[in-house]
């Protein structure tokens, strides 16, 4: 289909946007009642427990190869599962506990321009433009404006240095992805990727010293669920789908578009106002995005006219 991987890029970008709402919804924060899910790493665990066991099924029904085989498959499996799984979630879930979900945002759109540095050293033939720099850079503009973080919150807190660091983990394993040859199917990769972060972040709980305190309740387990299921299994398939296609640098510019979701998300379930800053930052989103990406829509759009 001729806007396939539109549709899947904005897609992404509602299911990722709308997840911050969910983890916030999970975890909580430090004066949140015990629940069950009360341990943020335990949480994502839990959460890819589920994920990767959907994944698994779903690989070995839909692939002819739903077991890694040889060592190029178990490398790329390993960097998914550490860096784009274990490393990302565990320290996202832990540092969104103690700062703001804008002030998370903010950092977290940052995968780009970090992307961009890793690219330059292990993917020379993925490297902006640079206007596609310029238009990388007002997306993360627009970014900070419709967020609109306490830059005290921001760059004084060890929770935001967090986020920072899941930030860079994710940024360093897309780039890896791509840059490690195999021809492992996406479902498998994905699949195994996620067991292997699941069990690596159980670890990680039982070093942190997290303890199961009574029973979640509705709230946690609608948004394990979301997480498990939307975000994750259906997510990461498409994010790996697009990666193939689009690169590193490209997918992961989902991280500028996805706080429109997010901020939508609220709107609707939250009741959040959107107010005329978060259109603003909308509109330069917009212009940025248009900026990194006009080469294919200027291909479109003489494509659109020659066919009339």
């Amino acid at each position: 289909m001729r806007y396939r991987n539109l549709l899947l890029f904005l897609t992404l970008a509602a299911v990722w946007g709308s997840a911050f709402m969910a983890i916030k919804a999970g975890v909580g924060g430090p004066d949140t009642p015990a629940y069950f899910f009360d341990a943020p790493v335990l949480f994502a665990a839990v959460r890819f427990d589920i994920a990767g066991a959907i994944m698994l099924v779903y690989a070995a029904w839909t692939t002819d190869r739903w077991l890694p085989g040889g060592r190029d498959d178990w490398v790329v499996v390993a960097v998914g599962a550490v860096l784009i799984i274990a490393g990302y979630h565990a320290l996202l879930f832990v540092g969104q506990r103690g700062t703001t979900s804008a002030a998370a945002a903010v950092i977290v759109s940052l995968s780009p321009v970090l992307t961009t540095a890793f690219a330059r050293a292990f993917l020379p033939d993925e490297r902006l433009t640079v206007v596609g720099i310029v238009g990388m850079t007002v997306g993360l503009a627009g970014v900070i404006v419709l967020s609109r973080p306490d830059p005290a919150n921001l760059v004084s807190s060890r929770f935001e240095a967090l986020v920072f660091a899941a930030a860079l983990c994710f940024a360093l394993g897309s780039v890896l992805t791509r840059r490690l040859d195999s021809d492992l199917p996406t479902a498998t990769m994905e699949a195994w990727s996620m067991l292997g972060g699941a069990v690596l972040m159980h670890v990680a709980s039982v070093g942190l010293e997290e303890s199961v305190v009574g029973m979640p309740g509705l709230r946690e387990l609608a948004a394990l669920a979301y997480l498990s299921i939307v975000s994750s299994a259906i997510g990461f398939l498409i994010y790996f789908d697009l990666l193939d296609r689009l690169g590193a640098i490209e997918i992961n510019l989902v991280s500028y578009v996805a706080p429109i979701f997010a901020a939508l998300a609220g709107f609707f379930f939250l009741a959040e106002r959107i107010d005329g800053p978060t259109v603003a930052g909308f509109v330069i989103i917009l212009v940025g995005f248009v900026l990194v990406k006009r080469r294919a829509m200027q291909s479109e759009l003489r494509r659109h006219v020659a066919d009339r």
